[in-house]
């Protein structure tokens, strides 16, 4: 099983890399990087964002075999490696991206300096059920989970107020790749790192949607206790009218949780 091809996006100003420091994005199953552009433009001028697609997703290729989430956070180093080799950075991700964001807790810790899990868990719904969405969207394509996702993604009235957010993000579910989807449902299928929260140590933060009916706040919290359990620094927190995907839905609210995890990680001279 070979790590997974990623490609990133640069969503603060073009500029040198290294003056400010690096902040990593991971998207939800579905989306792209455009999950991110509205919190990214609040965060762009004091840190470096940078986006990564999942296969298959945005600019990322297809993939051609399946893989893991924790050869997703693999493939998240290489990437970070290929634009500032060796740099420790500050990483959020929503649902499979907060599930890539975990394993990078536990695998490469070393390479953190925070962390901030949206939107996800340690263990994100049934292995059936994921089995069964990948062999639908196998053989259907991705347009036949596009109302599902809808109804999942956003909290009642965001889709009014919003129509060309939402808009842009089902339209990068439609033209996701059905076979590198179904890979990543098949990798959160095999998903389960609850017993292996104790080892992540980066501070952590765990934000959850009180409309989220994917994972709910209770999600968030089982993260938390989990890390602390095993003597690790972690907070939850729930934002009210907010489902699945928080970026999109509360970008000031969530930039500012990200503002406030950074400074202080940077202050302490955290991942270094």
């Amino acid at each position: 099983m070979a790590n997974p091809t990623l490609k990133a996006v640069l969503l603060s100003p073009q500029r040198p890399l290294g003056e400010r420091p690096l902040l990593v994005v991971g998207p939800s199953l579905g989306t792209s990087s455009i999950l991110w552009s509205a919190t990214a433009s609040l965060l762009g001028n004091d840190y470096d964002v940078v986006a990564w697609d999942l296969p298959g997703h945005g600019v990322s290729p297809a993939a051609t075999e399946p893989f893991d989430v924790a050869a997703l956070a693999d493939s998240v180093v290489d990437l970070v490696d290929s634009i500032a080799p060796g740099e420790a950075f500050h990483y959020a991700g929503v649902s499979l991206g907060g599930a890539t964001g975990l394993q990078l807790g536990i695998k490469h810790g070393e390479r953190l300096k925070s962390l901030s899990v949206q939107c996800s868990g340690a263990k994100i719904g049934t292995p059936e059920g994921w089995l069964e969405r990948a062999e639908t969207v196998r053989k259907l394509g991705t347009p036949v989970v596009l109302q599902g996702s809808a109804e999942r993604w956003f909290a009642p009235g965001f889709m009014d107020r919003d129509p060309d957010l939402s808009s842009r993000l089902l339209h990068s579910l439609r033209d996701a790749d059905r076979f590198s989807y179904a890979y990543c449902c098949e990798a959160l299928a095999a998903y389960d790192v609850r017993a292996e929260l104790g080892s992540i140590t980066v501070p952590t933060q765990a934000v959850a949607g009180a409309a989220d009916t994917v994972v709910p706040p209770s999600f968030a919290e089982e993260i938390v206790a989990g890390i602390t359990a095993g003597g690790g620094t972690a907070n939850a927190v729930t934002l009210e009218g907010v489902a699945h995907l928080a970026p999109a839905e509360a970008p000031a609210h969530v930039a500012e949780l990200l503002r406030n995890l950074i400074s202080w990680s940077e202050s302490r001279g955290a991942g270094k």
